[in-house]
């Protein structure tokens, strides 16, 4: 059966974080929203903000509005969220999909851990059996014949797998910050994953507040916080804006100072009533306000590894306890003339792959701490020059301070109420229609 167009799922075809984004603005705005609300709050490009309105709206029966100065603003009924879910299937599949993938990150994590157990379980297992073989060869004179160990080795599943803990999840609800030790091994080798990450989406929530807090109208210095700029040099040419300008529509203007400001039409429009001038924020008390917004872009530091210090130190002690037995068993197998059948031969098959897992147990962590070293450096001195650009808010010389009173003045913040609506698709054309001739001819009498 062909699917029919108005059969489709819009909010389908968006990126789940666009949607999820504009969704989480959509409720903060009480469901009523222009563009510009949904850009600046959930930090997405105007585009990818309407886009996200549009597909939201025509899933859930939202509507719109239009303005006597031509203003679209978006409309969500109550229940959207219910709605949507109960038509997208994919919004049904996600979470099982989500939950799908942190149980296969904690599987691969433990089975990681559990590796280290069995590799010196084997190890030393197997050491053990070839001192004894040597043994019994000894005291049976060595006649020539071919060997076994005798050595019977049953390891049962659930003795190597009794640390795993089945209620992992719901104690991770409730302690974050602690994991059991096999978790403790991989994040000993691997770390913990990136600190910063989707901390992109939270860099433009924060521009794209802080200018529609400000009315629109911001200088390059202020949203330098926010910004990789390094350099003097860089902040002369304000050539670091492009992005910004880019991302919410923004353009240059000039004020009869010569100052050049920044304004973003886009965000002066909103459906919320919440915004005041605040000209006596220039300055000193700039840090305590920036409209709730956070005075500068801090990136978080990597962490070579969460384990507390005792757990790391059992977790180094056992891999240095399996790199030892992995040397001398290769000794060991090097110095074996026929080599045994069963257990012993199934151990020097897989020796290789022991020998990759020691090397590695202890090779990794050390690439990483030379690798983190030099990403926290360069992390560091990014968050020193924003600290340093929001500080020279915080105290601005006369200049930059005019400059900032200048943006200020030029500052608007246009709330739309509904007494601004000329049109809306929830009720009938022709109803608004006369509607708007009545009110027109009304005013010509005037």
């Amino acid at each position: 059966e062909v699917i029919k167009p108005g059969n489709r799922v819009e909010t389908d075809k968006l990126p789940s974080d666009v949607r999820d984004r504009a969704m989480a603005a959509v409720d903060s705005f009480g469901r009523r929203v222009t563009i510009g609300d949904v850009s600046s709050r959930a930090g997405l490009k105007l585009n990818e903000a309407e886009k996200a309105l549009q597909a939201i709206a025509a899933d859930t029966g939202g509507f719109l509005e239009v303005s006597d100065e031509g203003d679209v603003l978006y409309v969500f009924p109550k229940d959207y969220r219910t709605k949507l879910v109960a038509k997208s299937f994919r919004m049904k599949l996600e979470p099982w999909l989500e939950k799908s993938k942190a149980a296969a990150e904690y599987v691969i994590r433990v089975s990681f851990g559990t590796s280290l157990i069995v590799s010196i379980v084997l190890v030393y297992t197997t050491i053990i059996a070839l001192l004894s073989s040597r043994s019994e060869e000894d005291n049976r004179g060595r006649r020539g014949r071919s060997y076994d160990s005798g050595f019977t080795f049953f390891l049962r599943p659930s003795d190597l797998f009794w640390y795993w803990d089945p209620y992992y999840y719901r104690k991770q609800q409730i302690r974050a910050d602690e994991m059991n030790f096999v978790e403790s091994v991989f994040s000993f080798v691997f770390g913990d994953g990136d600190p910063n990450q989707g901390i992109e989406e939270e860099r433009w929530k924060l521009i794209g507040q802080y200018i529609a807090s400000n009315g629109g109208v911001v200088t390059a210095e202020e949203l330098a916080p926010y910004l990789d700029v390094l350099t003097t040099e860089e902040t002369e040419d304000e050539s670091y804006i492009l992005p910004v300008l880019l991302r919410f529509d923004g353009h240059p203007e000039v004020d009869d100072k010569g100052n050049i400001l920044y304004r973003f039409p886009s965000l002066q429009r909103t459906a919320s009533s919440q915004w005041g001038r605040r000209k006596e924020y220039v300055g000193k008390r700039w840090a305590e306000w920036v409209g709730g917004v956070e005075n500068f872009f801090k990136e978080k530091k990597w962490l070579f590894s969460k384990t507390k210090n005792s757990e790391k130190a059992m977790v180094i002690g056992l891999g240095g306890l399996n790199l030892f037995g992995v040397i001398i068993l290769s000794t060991m197998l090097k110095n074996v003339t026929v080599m045994p059948g069963g257990f012993i031969s199934f151990v020097s098959d897989i020796f290789p792959l022991l020998q990759i897992y020691a090397g590695s147990f202890f090779a990794i962590p050390l690439f990483r701490w030379f690798l983190l070293s030099k990403t926290n450096a360069e992390i560091e001195k990014r968050n020193r020059a924003r600290e340093q650009r929001a500080r020279a808010l915080e105290m601005p010389d006369l200049s930059l301070k005019q400059k900032l009173l200048s943006a200020r003045d030029m500052a608007q913040r246009t709330f739309i109420g509904s007494d601004r609506i000329v049109y809306s698709t929830e009720r009938d054309l022709s109803d608004q229609d006369y509607e708007a001739r009545d009110w027109d001819r009304k005013f010509r009498e005037i």
